[in-house]
């Protein structure tokens, strides 16, 4: 197989982009971690390179994360992504895929069209609407649009003075113009990640909030552990996932006293879940998966 030329669109020196190309290489004999932050897009060359690597004259790209944090330039990249495709780059996941999961709307709306289980939400540009659904849910959480791992999320209490809360959404607002709020839901302390591989289940996860954190994200002290969803569980996130028909990607879903519901689909999936609560090398399954895609 080392005739086969693969990079990985990742972030240096993170774990999961580094644990991917070093599986590639594993492979193929070669080891290209590109950062689309430098890239350079010639549509008249019909040329995508990153320094000296033209991501159009490879075989294949495996997409690891596009940016640090979402924004809507991460979409930028994409696109760029989406002309190598119609140069014939097989891009894993497609970009024309994974542009309907940056934006957190985009997401919401196309799962709640395919009647996919999720926390009452409500989307706004109108501050006084906000706060009658926040009043009304008792307790919800405004998000960003562009955002991953609970990145700027804002809790708001139903019981808060009309001023203190009038405020929090105001000052949310200046930076977010669009409102975007779920109920807050009464979890059991976790939620879940279900990995899929090709459209097929290959394990799931568990993250464990952290003492005093509202939400289970690493960064606000969660941790890691094994679980076993329920055939419901699986058949709502695989219900979830087969709406974007991606390669490799990550269901994060809900436990509830009403069934599971999901939060959202991952436009890239971790791979350090896989392996730190499940046991499973996700990185190198999806490479397995690749090469026989390939091949096939």
């Amino acid at each position: 197989m080392a005739d086969l030329r693969i990079a990985v669109v990742g972030i240096p020196g993170q774990w999961s982009s580094e644990t991917l190309a070093d599986r590639v290489a594993q492979h193929t004999g070669e080891r290209m971690l590109v950062d689309l932050a430098q890239a350079r897009l010639d549509l008249s060359a019909g040329a995508l390179c990153v320094g000296d690597i033209d991501l159009c004259s490879l075989d294949a790209v495996l997409v690891k994360k596009i940016s640090v944090e979402y924004s809507p330039h991460t979409l930028d990249r994409l696109e760029m992504l989406r002309f190598a495709e119609t140069r014939g780059l097989r891009v894993f996941s497609p970009a024309t895929q994974l542009l309907g999961l940056i934006d957190r709307l985009s997401c919401t709306v196309t799962l709640r069209a395919a009647n996919v289980p999720m926390p009452d939400t409500v989307v706004t540009e109108r501050v006084d609407d906000a706060l009658e659904v926040v009043r009304r849910f008792g307790a919800a959480v405004l998000k960003p649009l562009y955002s991953t791992k609970a990145r700027g999320m804002c809790v708001l209490d139903g019981a808060q003075s009309e001023p203190a809360l009038r405020a929090q959404v105001e000052s949310f607002r200046r930076s977010h113009p669009v409102l975007y709020l779920q109920r807050k839901l009464q979890l059991p302390g976790r939620d879940l990640g279900l990995v899929f591989l090709g459209g097929e289940y290959l394990c799931s996860y568990a993250r464990v909030a952290g003492e005093d954190a509202w939400n289970t994200t690493i960064q606000a002290g969660g941790r890691y552990a094994a679980c076993t969803p329920d055939a419901e569980t699986l058949r709502v996130a695989a219900q979830a996932q087969a709406c974007f028909d991606l390669d490799f990607t990550t269901v994060d879903v809900a436990e509830t006293d009403e069934g599971p519901v999901v939060f959202e689909v991952s436009a890239f999936g971790g791979f350090r879940g896989a392996r730190e609560g499940a046991g499973v090398d996700a990185a190198a399954a999806y490479v397995d998966y690749v090469l026989a895609q390939l091949h096939g």
